[in-house]
């Protein structure tokens, strides 16, 4: 068990799947600072192991709605607020990593992808501690947030894709609406 440990995701939307991460890293330390990724324009940066991160579809929710998400999905699992922190990641900015998170920390990864390699190589390139949690492949990676956001914009069911307390803010926060207007735009 280690004292601290450092998770990251954009949680665009946070689903089950991001849930049983975030909770998989907090049981292997004492202390969970949960990064999120893409916090802003600025901090965010097309890669090739995944271009279509930086598009307007998939970024519908800012930083502190993402914020608000993981902190109330963590507190309706009972952990404790004492017992996490969630500040902004820039993952594509890997020489910014230290004015965010400890660096000392072991940085707790999945990997199904070619985005979750990249994510290794950014980590590990800066001499960071890193404990792969689970590795699958493409199609056993499981929920997908663009999934859940094309369930919204096309108004099919997707409640049951994510923890209740992040059904109830996106329906406060007219997420469907936002995302059902951000699929007319054309994506660059």
């Amino acid at each position: 068990m280690h004292s601290v440990g450092v998770i990251h995701g954009r949680f665009q939307v946070l689903h089950n799947d991001h849930l049983r991460y975030l909770l998989e890293g907090k049981a292997r330390c004492d202390h969970l600072v949960a990064g999120i990724t893409n916090p802003d324009p600025i901090l965010s940066r097309e890669d090739e192991a995944d271009p279509a991160r930086s598009a307007l579809f998939a970024n519908p929710l800012t930083y502190f709605e993402r914020y608000q998400l993981v902190v109330a999905a963590l507190i309706d699992e009972g952990v404790v607020s004492h017992e996490f922190s969630v500040v902004p990641f820039p993952i594509n900015f890997p020489e910014l990593y230290r004015y965010y998170v400890p660096m000392e920390a072991p940085f707790f990864i999945t990997i199904c992808d070619r985005w979750g390699e990249r994510k290794h190589e950014l980590l590990t390139g800066q001499g960071l501690k890193v404990e792969v949690m689970w590795r699958r492949t493409p199609d056993t990676k499981g929920l997908t947030g663009s999934e859940i956001r094309h369930r919204m914009a096309l108004g099919e069911p997707w409640q049951h894709l994510v923890p209740p307390s992040t059904a109830r803010l996106l329906v406060k926060w007219n997420i469907v609406d936002r995302l059902q207007e951000l699929a007319l735009i054309p994506q660059a």
